[in-house]
């Protein structure tokens, strides 16, 4: 059974990305009191002609819906369970030249929406993380991924290990990225069928999901900081990635 729990989303891009993609999901439109510029009047109309009830408030009371949050004016109550339909993790790994996001124990949801974003930007074709010690998808994600979230296949795993292996049986190249490899982001191979693997903010790639891997990889950094944010980091491997893939 499906929960009927909900989640609250708010920014005027997360708001209307959900509105778009999925308005039969969405409970409730929230708007702030003598909002009536045009990109807000025209959410409004297309949330009332989905059946989408719509409520006014005051400004306080909008950011208290939102936790204090900045809310741009808009909010909006959705079914945390949807997701996006006609997708499945098996069916996305038999593509050509398939390309996915493996995130290793991200927990900050700022850095998931940002990598979501860049991933969406990319061409990537699914996000995967772990269900545990993970950030998954919240308020705050949708927000900083500007769309992305609700349009980015995003799969939550038990079991990543499990998961890299079936990758792999699947003729999947699965590279990893770690400070102490001996392989130039630039040097490697990024084209066919892809899986990058980009570690937690501190600690990197688990043991496990680096012993899945088929390579490891390395950003060289130039000046004296060890390493860049995940989100960042994710940016530069994955337009490598895509720099390579347009010159076939």
């Amino acid at each position: 059974m499906q929960s009927t729990q909900s989640e609250i989303v708010f920014g005027f891009h997360a708001v209307e990305s959900v509105l778009r993609n999925d308005p039969v999901n969405v409970l409730q439109l929230m708007v702030e009191k003598n909002r009536h510029d045009k990109r807000i009047t025209q959410l409004v109309d297309y949330a009332k002609s989905q059946g989408i009830s719509v409520d006014y408030l005051k400004k306080t009371d909008l950011q208290k819906q939102a936790d204090s949050h900045k809310t741009q004016g808009v909010v909006i109550r959705y079914k945390a369970s949807a997701k996006i339909e006609g997708h499945s993790l098996e069916d996305i790994m038999q593509k050509e030249d398939v390309l996915l996001l493996v995130l290793d124990g991200v927990t900050d949801p700022h850095n998931l929406g940002a990598c979501l974003r860049t991933a969406d930007a990319a061409g990537v074709d699914a996000v995967i993380v772990p269900k545990d010690r993970a950030a998954g998808i919240t308020s705050t994600t949708r927000k900083v991924a500007c769309g992305a979230a609700e349009t980015m296949p995003f799969f939550q795993v038990t079991n990543l290990a499990r998961t890299l292996k079936q990758l792999n049986e699947n003729e999947v190249w699965i590279v990893g990225t770690a400070g102490e490899a001996d392989i130039s982001l630039y040097d490697a191979e990024l084209t066919g069928k892809l899986a990058l693997i980009m570690g937690a903010e501190e600690k990197g790639m688990r043991r496990l999901t680096r012993e899945n891997c088929d390579q490891l990889i390395k950003m060289p950094m130039a000046g004296q900081v060890e390493s860049l944010n995940v989100s960042v980091a994710t940016g530069v491997c994955l337009f490598e990635a895509v720099r390579q893939r347009s010159q076939l």
